[in-house]
């Protein structure tokens, strides 16, 4: 009766793997734009900072904004099934 069940549970947990995935490479951007940004004496360095900053946060929020759908979607397998 339940043959997806494993299969969705698998699915779930690839999906926070792949969040994490997602913030792990957010905070090293974020970082390595910190520290190039404060460290490197020179003016491109500050830009190329701010940009690795922000890019940091563009992706953060593209893996949370995918993390968010896949699980509804995940969801609403889980509560058809019933």
């Amino acid at each position: 009766k339940h043959t997806r069940a494993p299969a969705l549970s698998r699915s779930r947990l690839a999906n926070e793997r792949t969040l994490l995935a997602y913030i792990r490479t957010s905070l090293a951007m974020i970082g390595l734009g910190a520290l190039l940004a404060k460290w490197v004496d020179h003016p491109s360095a500050l830009v190329g900072g701010v940009a690795l900053a922000i890019g940091g946060v563009a992706v953060l929020a593209v893996g949370l904004l995918r993390f968010v759908q896949e699980d509804r979607r995940y969801r609403r397998l889980t509560h058809s099934r019933d």
